[in-house]
Order: structure tokens, then C-alpha cells, then sequence
């Protein structure tokens, strides 16, 4: 999918883009609010393609059990109504009217327009924005489904939320695309080493930020992400580059309750409040920072950190 370059008031706001696409994969585009709306028309104007927006609303006066009915009709889609509450986790309020659903519940059954367009290309803005946390785990294992006979693309100004989902996840701004490295490798060999005792130390970790060097002791971090290459220090709620590498880190901050819980995060488990499944592949971990920050858990972590955690 090819987007030409788009220039306001004399300033290229998106420079010419490709974006490859493929079933079976969810592509995420993080950005701000700015491109993400212009971006958004630019690929409504793309064949094939079925946009969702954030509040797009709905026949509220219908019940859900119509709603469905009215999707399926107007789709030609082939699965009954009765079928797709089930799938959907519908079925106790099948007769109750959208109107009187919580909002959060409105925007989910909006969502679950993309299941009833025939577009081979599904884009949606802010999928789980203002979903509630069992709407958002329905939601993404919908979406993996969906995407073995679609092609899907998720724009959203939070990189959280497009952690839940996608397989690739690209950041754009004026220069163009960028791939975040959020590949998850079962191929990776496993680190052999000791873990020695623990020995008290004196141990600061040298942040730069406006020009300043900040010493930070490692309970104050919460989490450290590599992001192009470069160390982020994630410490309540600011971030502060770094310019050890993440595995230099790692052996700085092993003896103080750290752990590499994905190729490119670093989390202090002090900090971890709850472990979430969205998918059997897919699992993050939400931190206490007063941000309601998510960190993603690699699978082939999980076992390792369910020992640690002795859960």
C-alpha cells in the first residue's frame, strides 16, 4: 500500500510512504493526532478498504440482536446472528437496546462492524481506545481471527495499545516510517549464566536529558525500552535517554529485581501489578506507575518469569 506525500501550508507532514501488507499480520502505525487524521483519510481513498473510526456511533434505538441482524443483511455475511453473539460474548445483552449500553460497550459493538465489510483491507483508529479490559481481550482475539482472511492496520497516537495487537508496529513522522524492534524470536539461544548471590553495591544508571546528565538509583526506574537502537529510561511517567545498550543494563541491574521481559524491554518487577493474556501468543505486563503503563511480555519469557514470580 503506497501513500503519497502530503504537504500543509508548505510543511511535508507525511512523506511518501509504503506500507507492506499481508494476512495473518497485524500492522500498527503510531503517531500523532495530527498525521493519524490525515493519514486516515488518505487511506479511505484506497481501494478495497474498510476504515473504522473512533466513535463513528451507532442505531441506538435498535437492540443488539437487530443491529447484528441489520449488519448481516446489508453484508450478505453467511454466519446467523445467534452464531455471531456467541463469537462476539453477546448473548445476555441480545435484547437490551444500544441506548441503555455503557459507552464503552457502544464503541465495542461498533468495532464489530469490520467482521460484516467485505474490503480485504481493514484500517482502524484507536481500536481499544475506551474499551473496558474484557472488551479489549474479546477484541484483540477477534481481530488475530480476523486477520488470517484480512489484511489489518491499527493507527493510534498510544504505543500501548498497539501492543496488544500487532505483529509489526512502525512509527511515523516527517522523515517517514520506522519499524520498531518488537520481533518476538523463538530462535534466540538462551543466556547460560550463574546468578551469583547478590552483593550490595552502589549502582546509578547515567540518563541524558535538555543536555544534563541524571544519575538514577534502579528502584526509581520503571521500565527501559530500546527504541531505534537507543536506551529509553521510563522513570515516573518521563523518559531519559541512555547510552548503555540494553544488554549492558541488563547486567547492571540483574541484582536489583530487573528482568529482560522482552528482546527490547527491560521491567522492574517491584513495579509489575498484573500479567495479561490477549491472545495464546500475545501477553503484556501492566505496571504500577500511576500512568497505567503496559510493557509487552514475550512468550518465551513466560515460563521464566512465572518461575521467578513463583505464580
Amino acid at each position: 500500500m503506497k501513500i503519497q506525500a502530503v504537504v500543509v501550508n508548505g510543511q511535508k507532514i507525511i512523506p511518501s510512504i509504503e506500507v507492506g501488507l499481508q494476512k495473518q499480520k497485524v500492522i500498527g502505525i503510531q503517531t500523532n493526532v495530527q498525521r493519524k487524521k490525515i493519514l486516515l483519510a488518505e487511506l479511505a481513498e484506497q481501494p478495497d478498504t474498510y476504515v473504522s473510526l473512533v466513535e463513528q456511533g451507532e442505531y441506538k434505538r435498535l437492540t443488539v440482536e437487530e443491529l447484528l441482524r441489520f449488519m448481516k443483511n446489508i453484508s450478505g455475511h453467511d454466519k446467523p446472528v445467534g452464531t455471531m453473539l456467541r463469537l462476539f460474548q453477546l448473548e445476555d445483552l441480545r435484547k437490551m437496546k444500544i441506548n441503555h449500553l455503557p459507552s464503552s460497550k457502544q464503541i465495542y459493538l461498533s468495532l464489530l462492524r469490520i467482521y460484516y465489510a467485505h474490503q480485504q483491507t481493514i484500517v482502524l483508529e484507536e481500536p481499544y481506545f475506551q474499551l473496558e479490559e474484557q472488551e479489549r481481550l474479546v477484541f484483540a482475539r477477534l481481530l488475530q481471527e480476523l486477520s488470517a482472511e484480512k489484511r489489518s492496520i491499527i493507527l493510534t497516537s498510544n504505543l500501548e495499545d498497539a501492543l496488544i495487537s500487532c505483529d509489526e508496529i512502525f512509527r511515523l513522522d516527517n522523515a517517514g516510517l520506522h519499524q520498531l524492534d518488537f520481533a518476538d524470536s523463538d530462535s534466540e539461544p538462551p543466556v547460560q549464566e550463574e546468578i551469583e548471590e547478590a552483593e550490595f553495591k552502589v549502582q546509578k544508571i547515567p540518563t541524558k536529558k535538555n543536555d544534563k546528565v541524571i544519575l538514577f538509583n534502579p528502584p526509581e526506574i520503571d521500565y527501559i525500552e530500546s527504541i531505534n537502537s537507543m536506551a529509553v529510561v521510563h522513570v515516573g511517567g518521563e523518559t531519559y535517554s541512555c547510552a548503555l545498550t540494553l544488554a549492558e543494563l541488563e547486567e547492571r541491574l540483574q541484582h536489583y529485581g530487573f528482568f529482560r521481559c522482552h528482546r527490547s524491554y527491560i521491567v522492574n518487577l517491584q513495579k509489575v501489578r498484573e500479567l495479561i493474556t490477549w491472545t495464546k501468543n500475545s501477553y503484556s505486563l501492566r505496571l504500577t506507575t500511576g500512568q497505567d503503563s503496559v510493557v509487552p511480555l514475550s512468550r518465551t519469557k513466560l515460563v521464566e518469569l512465572k518461575k521467578l514470580l513463583n505464580i
